[in-house]
């Protein structure tokens, strides 16, 4: 394979990424403090949806990647709300929230469909953004440095940091970390909330990174992939980023093999298929791991209630 073809494939591998590595990212918070938030798909259709309509009108992709974080951090304060304050089912509201997602995202974006709007592209110079050789670490969008920044910033946060220690004492024992004072439900509101801003800004790579246009569904089942991912890597940060370009590279071998006609015996079906059926296997291989290995934190799904 030469280099001509190689980079073109690198550079699409790393943008196919980017918004389930920032979405994973965000769940894995989630997750260590104890939540399971299973509506990271509608957050990231709602973080879309918002960044392409400000995109629109202003045409300022930081606003619009600000706005997609607030208004995605907005609904995941509904879930939490419903379950951290009033103890609803963490999955049944999960789901709700995916739905609510969905509707509201088809309901707001039908005044976009099919209109344009400039993609958020490198800001390097030309010199190194078009470089044969060098544009594979350039011609990047700043969404794709931010994820990367951000897997160092969860790592150290979770592990160098008193208040990473202290949410993940509420996420493996919620009575002790109370008992010695520490508020859970606090503690788990800002990882939700934290979640939901990294679930809009990974919904509004879609619009700024990879499709300059809004279509219903935008997001594809990109949030499930990112739940799987979570578990996928143990609920670890680096591990985290190795499975999301794993995927990322999936998806990229069904772009250009459709684009090349070289699908073989294949059906193009198979080749879309294809990053959801790994996500079943890698669920599959995981069921079978014995519980005494799992790494998942040990009150994760559980409700908090101090007064039983």
């Amino acid at each position: 394979m030469n280099m001509d073809l190689l980079i073109p494939i690198i550079i699409t591998l790393v943008g196919a990424s980017t918004p389930i590595l920032l979405a994973a990212l965000g769940e894995l918070v989630v997750e260590k403090s104890g939540v399971l938030n299973l509506g990271v798909e509608g957050m990231m259709l709602i973080g879309a949806v918002v960044a392409f309509a400000v995109t629109f009108s202003t045409g300022n992709h930081w606003l619009a990647i600000v706005c997609a974080a607030l208004a995605a951090m907005a609904s995941s304060m509904i879930f939490a709300f419903l379950t951290l304050t009033l103890s609803a089912s963490q999955v049944a509201t999960g789901l709700a929230l995916t739905i609510f997602g969905t509707g509201f995202s088809a309901l707001f974006g039908q005044a976009y469909t099919g209109k344009p709007i400039i993609i958020f592209d490198s800001m390097f110079p030309d010199e190194l953004e078009n470089h044969p050789t060098f544009r594979v670490f350039f011609d990047h969008s700043p969404l794709v440095y931010f994820s990367l920044f951000m897997v160092f910033a969860v790592w150290w946060f979770l592990n160098k940091t008193r208040s990473g220690l202290i949410l993940r004492a509420v996420g493996e024992n919620d009575f002790s970390a109370h008992s010695i004072g520490y508020s859970v439900v606090k503690v788990r509101y800002a990882a939700v909330a934290f979640g939901g801003a990294m679930a809009g800004i990974a919904g509004s790579c879609f619009p700024l990174l990879l499709t300059p246009q809004w279509a219903e569904k935008l997001t594809a089942g990109r949030g499930w992939i990112a739940l799987a991912l979570v578990v996928f890597a143990a609920w670890k940060p680096f591990r985290l980023l190795a499975g999301a370009y794993l995927f990322g590279l999936v998806m990229t071998i069904e772009l250009y093999t459709k684009a090349s006609g070289s699908m073989g015996l294949l059906p193009s079906e198979f080749w879309a298929a294809l990053p959801y059926l790994a996500t079943i296997i890698v669920l599959v291989l995981i069921s079978l791991r014995r519980s005494g290995n799992s790494a998942a934190p040990a009150c994760l799904g559980k409700p908090f209630m101090p007064g039983q």
